[in-house]
């Protein structure tokens, strides 16, 4: 738990933040803040997400507090715009998810139990369906999200009602499955098949990070790096030897590649 002095620290820096914005927006602040709105700031808010992802998976905890930071502001900022509309203040967002937290921890703040992770997670899930008055377990989850991601809320969500596999292994089967469909797609040599048996294989390979833990996004995105880094490492050794890319064959770029691959 937060101590009181502690609190009182935060509490003072926080509303030192939120003084800084208003100035910021008030007249004779600055022109480019005073000029945005809740749709301008959203390329920014979006970069400010990538950049804290980016500082986690870098495991750079100075970077990470750094960019903390830059996101709070933006939560501020979008706050501060809606409390000169005269919607709603950052008080209110702060009291709204406080309620809302215990609310949905009835096994933390009530007298509720809970089996484990899953059991949480399922409950959550539920009370929010209630709450929210969907039609659907899958309703609630952003359009824009990343296609990987996405797909691994969807069967999440899918998975709190009970509809899942028992076993692993089924999982496997699926996967299996799915790559011998793309594989008679394509000797198909219909496009619209070969794309819609892809998007199948793709989504059981989601389905099985989800199964073993892992995010499907977090483990693409750090092969893309993997990738970069291997391939600029492999163009570092032509040139470093004088010769050209686009003047070897795959046999000498596989070679080299195998070679750096036991380096790194």
């Amino acid at each position: 738990m937060v101590d009181t002095n502690q609190r009182k620290s935060i509490g003072d820096s926080l509303s030192q933040l939120i003084e800084i914005v208003e100035k910021l927006r008030a007249p004779g602040g600055c022109p480019w803040d005073k000029e945005q709105t809740h749709d301008s700031l959203l390329p920014y808010l979006l970069e400010e997400v990538y950049e804290v992802i980016e500082s986690i998976e870098e495991e750079d905890l100075e970077l990470l507090k750094e960019e903390l930071g830059d996101l709070l502001l933006h939560v501020v900022f979008q706050a501060s715009i809606s409390k000169e509309n005269g919607d709603f203040s950052l008080i209110d967002s702060l009291e709204h998810v406080n309620e809302k937290l215990v609310r949905r921890h009835p096994h933390v703040f009530g007298d509720q139990g809970a089996d484990g992770p899953f059991h949480a997670k399922q409950n959550w899930e539920a009370a929010k369906h209630e709450e929210k008055k969907r039609n659907s377990r899958l309703d609630g989850i952003p359009k824009t999200l990343p296609a990987l991601t996405k797909s691994q809320r969807l069967q999440e969500k899918a998975s709190y009602t009970g509809f899942d596999w028992d076993k692993i292994d089924q999982v496997w089967e699926k996967v299996h499955e799915e790559i011998q469909e793309l594989k008679e797609a394509e000797k198909s040599g219909i496009k619209r098949h070969i794309e819609e048996e892809i998007g199948d294989v793709l989504f059981s390979i989601v389905n099985l990070s989800r199964f073993l833990g892992i995010s499907a996004e977090v483990a693409l995105r750090k092969s893309n790096k993997k990738f970069t880094s291997r391939f600029k490492a492999l163009e570092r050794e032509f040139k470093k030897r004088g010769n050209k890319m686009e003047d070897s064959n795959l046999k000498e770029m596989d070679k080299i590649w195998n070679t750096l691959k036991k380096q790194s």
